[in-house]
């Protein structure tokens, strides 16, 4: 059995069969299959749309080589890493699955995969922890996107699977078996990512340059009343209230643009 055909068995499993869940981006999928990406192959081979229900065997597996495996370039990559980028390029599609393997990798990473790429890829020294990178950067991914409260325990369940199964090929072993978890074959995709955090309410507290303004002007003209005791109490918590606005803006400020940050990270 080649490299294609025995990953190509672990990503079935990892797929199931029917499954048109109403909040996956995939829609109506069999076999790890999308409807529209049928309905495209189809008429590449000169044949009338139908039913992704009625995909054979035979046309399950055209689709995977043509438009999955042959464009990761998988008979190039190392054993068990090209298991890895072949089923995350099923899972989030072929460009998002390169550019985990191309960070790992420390290239360029343009989604495609090119000579640069693969002698990287073959040059690199340890696979196993390869691997691992490539899992850690695809788990990063999903967890940055808003169907992961749905879907997040199949996918992590299914990256732990692929991530056993790579690491075990790279190291010349069979590896563990792999079962279907049910949101795992849901596909995530880029375009399902989470929104980062808006700093309006940072600005707004900045807009504590309103508030600030305000409060100072307030305690400017109590101040020289300030022998009385209210009012010296009043002073005191118009301070208060100054540093507090804009200590809080800041902070949520900085926690924003971290928060916006990570995602960028995890997303790129």
């Amino acid at each position: 059995m080649g490299e294609f055909e025995r990953a190509l068995a672990k990503v079935l499993v990892h797929e199931g069969g029917y499954i048109n869940h109403p909040e996956d981006p995939g829609g109506a999928t069999n076999q790890g299959i999308t409807q529209r990406v049928y309905d495209d192959y189809r008429k590449t081979m000169g044949n009338k749309p139908q039913s992704v229900k009625l995909l054979s065997n035979t046309e399950r597996d055209s689709i995977y080589r043509m438009r999955y495996w042959a464009l990761i370039k998988g008979d190039s990559l190392p054993a068990g890493v090209s298991y890895v980028v072949f089923d995350g390029a099923v899972n989030s599609g072929v460009s998002q699955s390169v550019k985990w393997l191309q960070r790992a990798l420390g290239v360029p990473a343009d989604g495609v995969i090119g000579p640069q790429t693969i002698n990287a890829a073959r040059s690199n020294d340890n696979h196993d922890a390869l691997v691992r990178k490539i899992c850690d950067l695809r788990l990063a991914f999903l967890k940055a996107l808003k169907t992961f409260k749905t879907f997040g325990k199949g996918w992590t369940r299914r990256v732990e699977g692929v991530r056993a199964v790579g690491q075990a090929w790279a190291m010349g072993d069979t590896g563990p078996e792999v079962s279907f978890v049910p949101g795992g074959e849901a596909k995530a995709r880029l375009s399902d990512a989470k929104s980062p955090p808006s700093k309006a309410p940072g600005d707004a507290a900045a807009g504590a340059g309103t508030v600030s303004t305000l409060i100072t002007q307030a305690t400017d003209q109590l101040t020289p009343l300030a022998n009385i005791d209210f009012v010296a109490k009043a002073v005191a918590a118009l301070t208060i209230a100054g540093v507090v606005v804009a200590v809080g803006g800041l902070g949520y400020r900085m926690w924003a643009k971290s928060r916006a940050d990570e995602l960028a990270e995890a997303l790129s």
